[in-house]
């Protein structure tokens, strides 16, 4: 898998209450995302379609293998139920999206002589 699918870094993510949870706790939280957050790309299908909310491009039972789920803010654990964090991409705009961070980060970066 492409290495432009990893986040650029979380600082941007929101941090949360809590940062000294203990061990049983951050496992507790991870096995209720792991368990939860498999059914919010077929939530997001249903509620957005099948069809990617970039290129247009429309897609059927057959190749919805195709569409992902990117979070708006960038937090995969944001799923909320009304879907409002959820946007249907196809795997070439998914990766475009991420992409651009990179790039835009890169030409940010100060120029070493």
């Amino acid at each position: 898998m492409s290495s432009s699918f990893r986040s650029r870094s979380r600082s941007h993510w929101p941090k949360k209450s809590g940062e000294n949870k203990s061990a049983e706790e951050i496992v507790r939280e991870l096995r209720q995302t792991a368990s939860s957050g498999s059914d919010y790309r077929d939530r997001s299908l249903k509620i957005h379609g099948l069809i990617c909310s970039k290129c247009g491009r429309e897609f059927d039972d057959k190749s919805r293998q195709m569409l992902t789920v990117h979070h708006k803010d960038g937090n995969r654990q944001n799923n909320p139920p009304d879907g409002s964090n959820w946007e249907n991409l196809c795997v070439y705009c998914h990766d475009d999206e991420h992409s651009r961070g990179m790039l835009g980060d890169y030409l940010r970066s100060p120029k070493k002589k």
